[in-house]
């Protein structure tokens, strides 16, 4: 006797009927489509995180705030990044020593990289880290801007995906994934993110435009504070017959 689905599905050859994955529809709770299919920045940017599900399913340190991209009639567009005395960058006393700007290529990623927590001397990094983001998440003063690199990120054109996850020692590992526009795309998904160092972070773009983006670090740039974990998709092979070639 045939199930309902496979009634339905009989007009399908064998090997395609035994091939066939149905698309999951089923509601998820907000931190299954955080870490999973990925959320609207402009979501992230307006939930309130003192909720429970919200606390737990967030980060600790990472912030997303909402910009506004104002339309200059018959010119294009004006957007402010952040200012120095006002909002979240004042608030954690976060102020860019360096600022930089990169372009990525429709169809290209960013791997999984981070930056090195700085951990006071004597201290263990679980305990540091705990005390940080977790005991007291609200004492910026503790934070060592000035000795490891913070990251405050804005796209200017194009649409991004972001993934990070948590990798920080004495840390509960939690992954966050949205989708960011540029200021191009005007909306509620025009954001700025901030990503604090031992949080890997990834950046595929999305769509067909080049995503431009500008970055501030709260440290010079240092080769040194550039790990990478499953990077791969940045190196591009040469095809076969050139790499046939050149080996002659």
């Amino acid at each position: 006797m045939t199930t309902p689905d496979e009634q339905l599905w009989q007009g399908l050859a064998a090997g395609a009927r035994t091939a066939l994955v149905m698309r999951d529809y089923g509601s998820q709770t907000f931190s299954q489509r955080l870490a999973g299919a990925g959320i609207e920045a402009g979501t992230l940017a307006s939930v309130d995180r003192t909720s429970a599900e919200i606390w737990e399913a967030w980060i600790p340190g990472v912030e997303i705030f909402s910009r506004t991209i104002y339309p200059q009639r018959h010119r294009g567009s004006f957007g402010e990044f952040v200012r120095r005395d006002e909002g979240v960058l004042a608030r954690i006393g976060f102020w860019p020593a360096q600022w930089a700007n990169a372009r990525m290529f429709v169809q290209t990623a960013k791997g999984f990289h981070l930056h090195p927590p700085n951990i006071p001397d004597g201290t263990a990094p679980a305990d540091w880290l705990r005390r940080c983001f977790v005991e007291e998440p609200d004492n910026y003063s503790l934070r060592r801007y000035e000795h490891e690199q913070w990251d405050v990120i804005f796209f200017v054109q194009g649409v991004a995906e972001m993934i990070l996850r948590d990798v920080r020692a004495g840390l509960p590992p939690r992954t966050m994934r949205f989708f960011v526009d540029g200021d191009n795309h005007r909306g509620v998904n025009n954001v700025g993110v901030v990503v604090p160092p031992g949080v890997a972070h990834a950046i595929r773009v999305e769509g067909s435009e080049d995503v431009i983006m500008v970055y501030g670090t709260s440290t010079s740039f240092r080769p040194d504070f550039e790990g990478r974990i499953a990077s791969d998709v940045e190196t591009a092979t040469l095809p076969e017959s050139w790499q046939g070639f050149l080996a002659q």
